[in-house]
């Protein structure tokens, strides 16, 4: 069964398309705006977005562009009214879009659809090992993750996972699912996205007239999770009143889908995220005690990407592999640049540094095979890290300012005029700083 998202605001069209999709076994949800769109993917993954050209408050190419940036894009098929139209958007979009005509049969809905499931494969290549056919890192840090793994797969107990923002909570989520074998689905879920009218809808479903827009009913995360696993991402997020709901299905496994009175029998192991600390989780208060001790039955910290330092060129190696299967491309590291990326500390953790190689795979040359790394990885985040770690009491203010002078200097591997603008000090100011330390002297 696939999740497919139908995002078109033509009424007589999504009443069958969404009946031929759903006859066909597979998970529908509607999206008439960008905007809706945007709130679902948001909250939920697909594997199959359905998209209309030209939708009320926006193209639909914008809504490309955005998935694009997704670790996991789902396959898109647009849907447009006009052939002329079609030809363009093949120029524009590329391979992994597919098109259809209106008016739609079921054969061509169906055969979209297949035609995802068909191309849906795994990239793995033979030097990178995938621990769980996800998970990459063979340092000891990581090697006493997948012992955890190992064992709480072995259980039924709730996971909860903690560490901070892009370390891969979600790939976490998926290697304990692998790992315990379920014959379930893995079913994930953003609680931090939902809103607090679309929250109690997306755990638990609703009956057709539940509430204004509920056309028909619909299976919540925990049915659809049944006899599988239940990722809850973001959960200190999810509204404090909303908890004791939760709660409830935690402790007795069944869910009554809103407008209903019939319970349901749900089973899955539910494995949450958070980014927050323990301490973070004491003191906010926002998630209730009886919650956490029913989702952290066994909480799994996981390590950061600076704390796993001798994984970078593992993972950046299987990131351009990638890369060059889905493109046809050949592009190599260089032990210089891998050592680079090995220095850096990575504060956004493994979600930057995928996102920095694919940006430099972008600007690489179309003719070689050489990667073309940025003069300088810096961010927001990296820098405030830096200026923060390096300040102690005693130390002057000329002192500290030797050492923003040289970490800059450093980052952008000598060149001046890039440093001066991260510091946002003239060239010249610059090179007088560094002569009057003299041991900066050219």
């Amino acid at each position: 069964m696939l999740r497919v998202l139908l995002v078109d605001d033509d009424t007589e069209f999504t009443d069958v398309a969404c009946q031929i999709i759903e006859f066909l076994g597979h998970e529908v949800s509607l999206a008439a705006s960008l905007k809706e769109a945007h709130e679902w993917v948001d909250a939920s993954t697909f594997d199959h977005i359905f998209l209309d050209f030209m939708l009320p408050d926006g193209s639909g190419l914008h809504f490309i562009d955005y998935l694009e940036k997704l670790d996991s894009p789902p396959f898109v098929t647009m849907i447009t009214g006009h052939p002329s139209v079609k030809g363009m958007l093949a120029g524009l979009c590329g391979p992994k879009v597919g098109y259809l005509l209106k008016p739609l049969q079921r054969e061509d809905i169906e055969s979209a659809l297949n035609r995802k499931a068909s191309k849906k494969k795994s990239t793995k290549n033979s030097t990178v090992k995938r621990h769980f056919d996800s998970l990459i890192g063979e340092s000891e840090v990581m090697q006493g993750l997948y012992t955890m793994i190992e064992r709480v797969a072995r259980s039924s107990a709730n996971v909860m996972l903690m560490g901070e923002s892009g370390v891969g909570k979600e790939v976490v989520a998926h290697a304990i699912h692998v790992a315990s074998k379920t014959e379930g689905p893995l079913v994930a879920t953003n609680c931090g996205a939902l809103s607090r009218e679309l929250i109690g809808s997306e755990l638990f479903g609703h009956e057709k007239g539940a509430f204004t827009g509920a056309v028909g009913k619909k299976e919540g995360v925990f049915e659809r999770a049944h006899h599988g696993t239940l990722f809850l991402d973001e959960v200190t997020e999810m509204p404090i009143e909303m908890q004791p709901n939760l709660l409830r299905v935690l402790e007795n496994k069944k869910v009554t889908r809103l407008g209903g009175t019939k319970d349901i029998e749900v089973n899955c192991r539910v494995v949450s995220a958070t980014n927050r600390t323990i301490e973070e989780l004491a003191e906010s208060k926002v998630l209730r005690e009886d919650i956490y001790f029913r989702l952290a039955v066994f909480p799994i910290n996981i390590p950061a990407l600076r704390e796993r330092a001798s994984d970078i060129p593992l993972l950046a190696e299987a990131f351009l592999n990638e890369l060059n299967d889905e493109n046809g491309t050949n592009y190599r590291w260089s032990n210089e640049q891998l050592q680079r990326l090995t220095n850096h500390d990575w504060p956004g953790n493994v979600r930057e540094l995928r996102h920095a190689i694919h940006r430099a795979y972008i600007m690489s040359d179309p003719q070689g095979s050489a990667v073309e790394l940025p003069v300088s990885f810096a961010s927001p985040f990296s820098i405030g890290t830096k200026s923060s770690s390096s300040i102690s009491a005693g130390k002057t203010i000329e002192d500290v300012e030797k050492e923003l002078i040289t970490a800059t200097l450093n980052e952008v591997q000598g060149n001046k005029t890039l440093a001066a603008e991260m510091l946002g000090i003239s060239t010249k100011t610059l090179y007088n700083r560094l002569h009057a330390y003299g041991e900066f002297d050219e």
